[in-house]
């Protein structure tokens, strides 16, 4: 062991020295307690360890240990359901160790050493694997099969010895011999956490991750593989998004990170999770997740290393061939971690204190996402997407977090603090928001929903746009004063936004609503409007058209289930026509 001693502390940074030969990003234990910190930076003989425990009481001359280890994740059977902290301790075994307030220096596995899982091999003895071939699988939860991976680090070689049995992680199940001679494979290996992992390809998002809240998924969609980002200032719902995000999207796993989030909901996702039941597998959600939980009350610099944990989880899924949804919340929480240690290392800042190197630290993560062909045999795809809340100070989106966001990601989802307020759920604003994926994913609509569905797209949008404009002129001279065609906008812009983009997702036909229902409710809106249309133009007074009792229903048909749609817009139309023979206007569609 080599042993060195505290020289200053500063917060989360402690200066040590007297160790030589250390090495940046190794894990050191500080103090007498042995608290975990990581070596940021080293300047002769002295080096800055930032510490993932709490710091009060360490005192200089106290010692420090270097382990010659990095910051690495445990991956393997038993991570799904589990629940840890930024550094991969599982929150219920400090829970039995030092009650509800987490206790400082203890070393935890992530995964269980006494639990047995039932290995079956898919490759014999003889066969020659290399470095992400599957040579078995691990039922680890009724909806997720595991598949045990040669580790991405070894060299190819012959399997001179395989079993099929009940093992513990650390048990070998297999041996290897490759040229740098036998090497025993595990269920569990370990993997650095700021490294990306390999992948044999890289593949376009042609596949849309399927969220079911129609904002996002028929207006600004985004990729299997993709990455998003939602901004939004104090209680748009930035978190309750990620939350219906995480629950109903068909992402085979989903790993959500609360960094620097409060603990209240996080606590609210744990005690839904268990409860929510998959729609396509019947099966509690949780089966299929990983959280990982560093709250605002804990320390801060484990936000820092929460979110590379989260994303090396994410890869490790992606290369069985899962597709895999990271939600991080917030990335603002997890910059105002670096910008705390950036200060605490006396480096210049530059704009609002953070260090110049955030956009780096940015693009370290989001560049992780993307849909692969992963390493090894059989052939397989998986993908990463990943999708982070941003808490920009007061809603201002020209902050640095948010800008330099913007610069790595496809998509962004911004929320209103206004529709908010008039609780608009979810309150993305339609004229803000945009998707780099829509174009890409429209040859999917139209081989998956309707060939129509990316035109009824445009035109919703290009509608909506128009409205905002005719709305800014209303509100000088009153919506009375409008000329028809533009009162009809209105009309039918408030029914796209009250019918379509409004979804109060909590429970029933609303929670998740599927793509051919969100296709099928945009025509009704958009050919209610054509044949409306049709008869302003032959100078039918819009209030005809206005006053009709079916408009209420057509709004109110999103929450019953889509054979209804036909049948609330039938009776629209048919109104439609009795108006048209009334005036003698012939009228199509």
């Amino acid at each position: 062991m080599r042993k060195g001693v505290i020289d200053r502390v500063s917060g989360p940074l402690v200066v040590c020295s007297g160790i030589r030969g250390v090495a940046i990003g190794e894990i050191v234990e500080v103090g007498s307690e042995g608290l975990i910190g990581e070596v940021v930076r080293v300047i002769g003989d002295r080096f800055f360890v930032q510490v993932y425990e709490s710091t009060s009481g360490l005192k200089p001359g106290e010692g420090v240990v270097a382990t010659g280890r990095r910051l690495t994740a445990e991956l393997g059977p038993g991570l799904l359901g589990s629940i840890f902290d930024g550094i991969q301790r599982p929150l219920p075994e400090l829970l039995k160790l030092s009650g509800p307030f987490i206790g400082r220096g203890f070393k935890l596995n992530a995964l269980p050493r006494d639990r047995k899982w039932c290995f079956k091999p898919l490759v014999r003895v003889g066969d020659r694997v290399g470095p992400g071939d599957i040579i078995g699988i691990v039922e680890e939860t009724p909806m997720i099969v595991h598949k045990v991976m040669v580790p991405p680090h070894l060299r190819p070689g012959e399997i001179t010895r395989i079993e099929e049995g009940e093992f513990t992680v650390e048990e070998g199940v297999a041996t290897l011999v490759t040229r740098d001679g036998e090497v025993e494979i595990r269920l569990m290996h370990e993997w650095p956490v700021r490294v990306a992992r390999p992948w044999a390809d890289r593949l376009a998002p042609e596949e849309p991750l399927l969220t079911g809240q129609r904002v996002i998924d028929t207006f600004f969609p985004i990729s299997k593989g993709g990455t998003a980002c939602v901004p939004g200032g104090f209680g748009t719902g930035k978190t309750v998004l990620l939350h219906k995000i995480s629950m109903w999207s068909n992402a085979d796993v989903v790993v959500y990170v609360g960094c620097g989030e409060r603990g209240n909901e996080m606590a609210e996702l744990l005690k839904e999770f268990p409860q929510l039941i998959d729609p396509r597998k019947g099966r509690p959600v949780i089966e299929r997740s990983v959280l990982i939980a560093n709250t605002s009350n804990m320390p801060v610099m484990a936000r820092e290393a929460s979110v590379y944990m989260g994303i090396t989880i994410a890869e490790y899924y992606r290369d069985m061939g899962y597709d895999v949804a990271l939600q991080a919340d917030s990335t603002s929480r997890w910059a105002e971690a670096i910008r705390e240690l950036s200060s605490r290392l006396e480096e210049m800042p530059v704009e609002q204190g953070f260090p110049a190197y955030l956009p780096d630290k940015l693009a370290e993560v989001y560049e992780r996402a993307g849909r692969v062909k992963c390493l090894g045999e059989p052939e397989r795809v998986g993908s990463v997407t990943v999708i982070a809340a941003v808490s920009p100070p007061g809603g201002d989106y020209n902050e640095p977090v948010t800008i330099h966001t913007l610069r790595f990601v496809g998509a962004m989802w911004a929320l209103d603090t206004e529709l908010a307020y008039r609780r608009h759920f979810p309150a993305v604003n339609w004229l803000r928001s945009f998707s780099q994926y829509a174009d890409i994913l429209e040859e999917w609509m139209r081989r998956n929903v309707s060939r129509d569905a990316p035109r009824y797209r445009r035109r919703a949008l290009a509608l909506l746009s128009a409205a905002s404009e005719i709305e800014a002129i209303a509100s000088v001279v009153g919506e009375s004063a409008l000329p028809d065609d533009q009162r009809l906008i209105l009309l039918v812009a408030d029914m796209l936004k009250e019918g379509f983009l409004r979804q109060v997702a909590l429970e029933g036909e609303e929670a998740f609503c599927p793509p051919i229902k969100q296709y099928t409710l945009l025509k009704m809106m958009l050919d209610f409007y054509d044949v409306a249309y049709q008869l302003v133009r032959a100078r039918v007074p819009v209030d005809e058209i206005v006053s009709l009792p079916h408009i209420p229903d057509m709004i109110r048909v999103k929450e019953k289930p889509l054979g209804e749609i036909e049948r609330v817009y039938g009776e629209a139309r048919e109104a439609l026509r009795e108006i048209a023979d009334r005036y003698g206007v012939e009228v199509s569609g």
